[in-house]
């Protein structure tokens, strides 16, 4: 459906586990080592962000792999990429180690870790990135283990993409609806629980659900009133000035919940037209805003990179599977950056 977010679990590249995230890779084999240590980038930490830049992620082992090979102005392109704090996406199966890892990164840097949670049952309706939880005790294993190793960090967790929209928008049976609530309440509680923890319960993006009062009830159902807020544009490509209108609309609605909005791949807008999965590797897309909690707007917590830029929405317009990383996708966001 035109306008959706749609988000998979990353796939695990060979000899380095890495998280779950909202992306895919490319039919593109390069062949990216690892890197095993590295501070924070320069760059995020000169434009005054104050999220972990992760030293491991697939942008960054690209950028190593091209400057080896000689492919040094592709490889100054893209870190455009990996000099940028992204979410790291929990792994399905056990979360525990990845976010181990980035919390010790963070802390070692003094920066907040950002994550995103997304394994809820009979998750985005057999699209792309179906799956999740296989039922609701499995779910609450889980997500307490999600917590459990953020502890006293500072975290924002962006709390299951899509869940609430795809109730809205009837994707979602309705005999699962209760049970999706029940769970998105107790996740929020049990993240809360974490002293230094932030959670935004994800509304989707204004070109799914356009009219943003259909979403409060959901989102009160889900538990939003014991969020910090909700996220917009998860792994979208609407403007800012559209979400700021429509967040600051569905602020309302919520007797005035902040949100963050997702600028990763939004800096040349939408694919033009009414063009089929228009949401699903959009040829010509730039990045958008670099993450910054700077946002210019007392409604707007933080400006961030939810979807991780280059990762493969699903197999559309000669992607990968969806969550895997594209290297040709990745350097055209890049290289079309207007920052």
């Amino acid at each position: 459906m035109p306008g959706r977010s749609r988000i998979t679990t990353l796939t695990t590249l060979a000899l380095l586990p890495l998280a779950v995230t909202a992306a895919c890779s490319s039919a593109e084999s390069d062949t990216v080592p690892a890197r095993t240590q590295a501070a924070a980038p320069a760059d995020a930490e000169a434009a005054g962000s104050p999220f972990w830049v992760d030293p491991r992620s697939d942008a960054a082992r690209q950028v190593t792999a091209w400057e080896a090979q000689g492919r040094n102005s592709d490889a100054q392109a893209l870190r455009r990429i990996s000099d940028q704090p992204m979410a790291l996406w929990g792994p399905g199966d056990d979360p525990g180690p990845e976010i181990r890892r980035a919390v010790d990164g963070a802390r070692a840097t003094k920066r907040t870790v950002v994550l995103t949670a997304y394994n809820i049952p009979y998750r985005d309706c057999g699209q792309h990135s179906a799956g999740g939880a296989p039922d609701a005790t499995a779910y609450r294993g889980w997500i307490g283990a999600f917590a459990d190793n953020i502890g006293d960090a500072r975290a924002i967790v962006i709390l299951e993409p899509d869940a609430v929209p795809h109730i809205v928008d009837g994707c979602t049976q309705a005999d699962h609806h209760d049970e999706r609530y029940r769970l998105l309440s107790e996740a929020i509680d049990r993240l809360k629980r974490n002293k230094n923890t932030k959670v935004y319960l994800d509304a989707g993006n204004p070109a799914w659900i356009p009219d943003p009062m259909k979403l409060v009830e959901p989102l009160y159902k889900a538990g939003i009133d014991r969020a910090d807020g909700f996220s917009l544009n998860v792994s979208n490509f609407q403007p800012d000035a559209v979400g700021r209108s429509y967040g600051a609309a569905l602020s309302k609605g919520t007797r005035g919940k902040h949100f963050v909005y997702d600028t990763s791949r939004n800096g040349d807008g939408p694919l033009p037209g009414n063009r089929p999965q228009a949401w699903c590797n959009p040829p010509g897309r730039a990045l958008g805003a670099r993450p910054t909690d700077r946002t210019g707007d007392p409604l707007i917590d933080a400006y961030l990179w939810i979807k991780r830029p280059g990762e493969s929405d699903g197999p559309c317009r000669g992607g990968p599977e969806a969550g895997r990383w594209w290297p040709d996708y990745a350097l055209g966001l890049a290289r079309r950056a207007k920052e």
